[in-house]
């Protein structure tokens, strides 16, 4: 298996309830890839830290193997939500991949 862990954080000019609206997003369209992607077994997007992180959204996911995992990333479904709904309104990623 591979783990999938993203860690984002939104844009500063980003604040109060349009921060909150576009976090709900990213949650339901990255959590509405389950089911449409082969080899994803789990996907779970967490949007509200705890105040000692430094990170705004998190997504984990589980993958079957690398082929799994190099195939979402390039999967229409997958590159529509991050165009439309996370790069517009993230400021930075951080990306960690691991075989269990």
């Amino acid at each position: 298996m591979v783990r999938h862990i993203i860690l984002w954080n939104i844009r500063e000019e980003i604040a109060g309830v349009e921060r909150v609206r576009v976090k709900e997003a990213m949650k339901r369209e990255l959590e509405g890839l389950r089911g449409k992607i082969d080899g994803l077994l789990e996907l779970e997007v967490v949007t509200r830290p705890l105040p000692s992180c430094n990170a705004d959204v998190m997504l984990k996911s589980v993958f079957t193997d690398a082929q799994a995992l190099a195939d979402y990333i390039v999967h229409p479904e997958h590159k529509r939500v991050g165009q439309e709904f996370v790069r517009p309104v993230v400021c930075n990623r951080m990306c960690m991949d691991y075989e269990e």
